[in-house]
């Protein structure tokens, strides 16, 4: 053999040999990655190849499968009462992907955890049965949440205090994710994409906007902490009319300049006196607001396990007197979820403990065994219990002689905070009408938070007290006395 074959045929043979190199790198090692990547369509027919595992709401499944006919996709999700507790489940669709917990819990509901898998799915590489989701809402409350937004554009969220267990998560508009759950859904999708998909926002946990007034439970717990408000009764020395610092333009408060010169802290909550709330924010400066929001759960991705993905916003950057003067009543950059805003009212109701929100229980397999449990969540003293003792004695005063009357439950001790928060240039936009409170009867109790985006309330007749309070009403009243 002369030297030139021979030279061909040992690099012929090196390309064999960096051919089955690469082959078996490929079968080997990237075996795997390639069939898990979410771009193999294998993947998405085996999801729904079988029936789903669910999502459970007081002991009943409020989801389902139903087979399909079709070819590759043998069934596909169904819900129960969708509009209802789509802002929990989200949706499972075969041609746009999952959302909320769905998506949170998928390889769990279709079976691809490995977590499922028992000693034959792992050597016959078969997918196991699918397990189930166990959620913390409660029905009952849920339904009078969603029953009471209707005709407003809003949301509402609950929580038990005590527990973290997220009560009620509910959105208007809302939609049916079974409308989309399907391979050919592309003319719903498109219905339901509309106007920025507001009827698939979840404006309860992912959309958080200036919380107005509600906003100044946080800035009474700093001044209480900080040691600027001693005695809830003492006259504040805040006059009214008033300056914001560092500018020449007077801020003014719906109860008037009579009503809140000098107010109490007291009477400052009650009436929601502008002037008080700004010149402690003012006082207290940007660094100390700042640490309470903080501590409250502002500027953090919340995991309930589903994630805020937009926290809840107290500015971190450098500000001027007037902007920290205003951030105290709510406005400027300051903004908050209906999520957010229960977690503080729950803070300030648990004494000043925050224990994590979570809309999960349990996640089992299909026998039922516990693989995730959520039932000793993470606990955080947030303010001192003597700060939140105040503070409700100071909301227990805006239910009983202010704007938040309509959140009266009989039996039941009450305190709230109303707030109406300014939208759009120039104020173009109607106001949010906002509400929270917490209620307590015996041993139990209750965090709400209600916002409206709009309703066909004429603009003067905005506010938190007379549009969010009496839907905050009906949650606490139905949780406190089932």
């Amino acid at each position: 053999m002369n030297k030139t074959i021979r030279r061909a045929s040992v690099f012929c043979l090196l390309l064999v040999l960096a051919l089955l190199l690469r082959v078996t790198w490929v079968q080997a090692y990237q075996g795997q990655a390639l069939a898990d990547n979410e771009n193999n369509r294998r993947n998405l027919i085996g999801q729904y190849e079988n029936p789903l595992g669910n999502i459970i709401v007081g002991g009943e499944a409020i989801t389902g499968s139903v087979k399909t006919g079709g070819k590759d996709f043998a069934y596909k999700r169904t819900y129960v009462e969708g509009p209802l507790y789509a802002p929990l489940t989200g949706f499972s669709s075969q041609a746009f992907g999952t959302s909320m917990l769905e998506g949170v819990y998928k390889k769990i509901l279709n079976g691809s955890d490995d977590r499922l898998k028992t000693v034959m799915d792992l050597l016959t590489n078969k997918r196991a049965s699918p397990g189930n989701v166990l959620t913390t809402v409660d029905k009952d409350v849920q339904k009078a949440a969603y029953a009471a937004l209707q005709g407003k554009q809003g949301s509402a969220v609950a929580i038990d205090p005590a527990t973290g267990e997220i009560l009620a998560m509910v959105n208007n508009p809302s939609f049916d994710p079974g409308r989309i759950s399907g391979a050919n859904d592309a003319e719903a999708w498109k219905e339901l994409s509309a106007d920025n998909g507001k009827a698939m926002e979840n404006v309860a946990l992912r959309k958080p906007q200036a919380p107005g007034s509600t906003f100044k439970l946080v800035t009474l717990a700093a001044a209480i902490e900080n040691g600027l408000v001693t005695n809830l009764d003492a006259p504040t020395g805040t006059p009214d009319p008033y300056t914001i610092p560092g500018t020449k333009t007077q801020l003014p408060s719906e109860a008037g300049s009579a009503a809140c010169n000098n107010a109490s802290a007291r009477t400052a909550l009650r009436l929601s006196c502008n002037n008080v709330f700004a010149e402690l924010a003012s006082k207290l400066g940007q660094d100390k607001m700042r640490a309470t929001a903080e501590k409250l759960g502002f500027n953090t991705n919340v995991e309930t396990p589903v994630t805020t993905r937009v926290p809840s916003k107290y500015p971190s950057k450098k500000m001027s007197v007037d902007q920290v003067a205003l951030t105290g009543i709510g406005q400027f950059d300051v903004q908050a979820t209906p999520l957010q805003m229960a977690m503080v009212t729950a803070a300030i109701e648990n004494d000043g403990k925050l224990v994590a929100p979570h809309s999960v229980s349990e996640v089992t397999d299909s026998g039922g065994t516990v693989l995730e449990s959520f039932k000793n969540p993470k606990v955080q003293q947030v303010m001192s219990p003597k700060t939140a003792a105040m503070v409700r004695d100071a909301m227990k005063t805006v239910v009983a002689e202010g704007g938040g009357k309509p959140a009266q439950v009989s039996g039941a001790e009450v305190g709230g905070k109303t707030g109406t928060a300014q939208r759009g240039v120039k104020n173009s936009l109607p106001p949010l009408a906002w509400f929270t409170s917490y209620g307590k009867a015996g041993s139990k109790q209750i965090a709400v938070a209600v916002m409206i985006e709009n309703s066909d309330t004429d603009r003067s007749e905005i506010g938190g007290g007379r549009l969010a309070a009496p839907i905050a009403q009906k949650m606490m009243e139905t949780w406190l006395k089932k």
